[in-house]
């Protein structure tokens, strides 16, 4: 669809952009869902557009914990190399995203719009954005211990109308449009989440995503009239250095039950050496809250 590329995601500098319009539309219940998925183990309030985890997702935490793995061990902080996921190896155009610290600054961010096998996709994006993305240096092994991981599933994209034909907080936007010199066409894009993170209305986001894809000269509305935006959705989950780290040490957990159960019950007719593991593995990753733009 959009050729072979890849591109970065959010996170913007400081820009000058025109006031909000009076007719700036806002999500009016809240974010897409809560930055890690759940609160404090309990289900968050209603969020526009937000659900909880379904079987019918493509989206799970385990996508996260696996970026986390494949990010552990390029750093060499982990002497084993990251299993072959368990979640689907569908293609789907996917990003993943890293943010830091307790105020979640953005650390990297680079995805693809071309449909990639997940496994593959998402252990490529996982170095390249937090490695390889130009805005920022690369994640030190010092600051893994303080990373938010986000994974975004692109899904449902749609040709828009014209370049305000999108809903702030429902869908991501890319553009496409000539330099001011006409030639040299660029893109750029924002996931669902940027324009209402950062408070701007159509208007300013489009103005916002110029900036980013290269515009130097001034924007008005002829300027706007001649991008080409394509709308769409995405399922997103972000789980936090503290809730992979749980996870990884109830896994261990499991292992060791399991492992002491078989060495105690060989005999016994009612053993399973991978029971114990496969429930509480699951009740982890049940526990987290799967947002979906549709």
């Amino acid at each position: 669809m959009f050729g072979n590329m890849a591109a970065s995601c959010c996170g913007v500098k400081k820009q000058k952009l025109s006031p909000p319009s009076p007719t700036a539309q806002h999500c009016s219940n809240g974010d897409v869902g809560p930055p890690n998925g759940r609160v404090n183990g309990m289900m968050p309030p209603p969020a526009c557009n937000g659900v909880t985890h379904h079987k019918n997702y493509v989206v799970t935490a385990e996508m996260c914990i696996y970026c986390f793995d494949v990010l552990s061990s390029h750093l060499n902080m982990h002497p084993d190399k990251p299993k072959t996921p368990t979640f689907t190896n569908d293609a789907f155009p996917v990003f993943v995203t890293w943010k830091i610290g307790r105020d979640r600054r953005l650390r990297g961010c680079i995805g693809t719009f071309n449909a990639m096998n997940l496994h593959k996709g998402l252990r490529e994006y996982t170095l390249s954005s937090a490695l390889k993305d130009s805005r920022f240096s690369p994640v030190s092994a010092e600051e893994f211990g303080q990373l938010y991981c986000s994974v975004s599933v692109l899904i449902h994209f749609e040709e828009a109308q014209d370049c305000l034909d999108w809903e702030i907080g429902v869908h991501g936007i890319r553009i496409e449009f000539c330099n001011e010199k006409g030639s040299k066409p660029r893109t750029a894009t924002y996931l669902p989440e940027v324009a209402k993170e950062q408070g701007w209305d159509k208007v300013q986001t489009i103005d916002s995503l110029l900036q980013k894809g290269g515009w130097k000269g001034a924007i008005n509305h002829d300027v706007r009239r001649t991008i080409r935006l394509t709308r769409y959705r995405s399922e997103k989950i972000t789980l936090s250095y503290a809730e992979y780290m749980s996870y990884k040490h109830r896994l261990k957990q499991d292992v060791t039950i399991a492992t002491t159960t078989r060495a105690s019950s060989s005999s016994s007719s009612g053993s399973s050496s991978g029971g114990g593991h496969t429930a509480r593995t699951n009740g982890f990753m049940n526990g987290y809250t799967t947002t979906r733009n549709s």
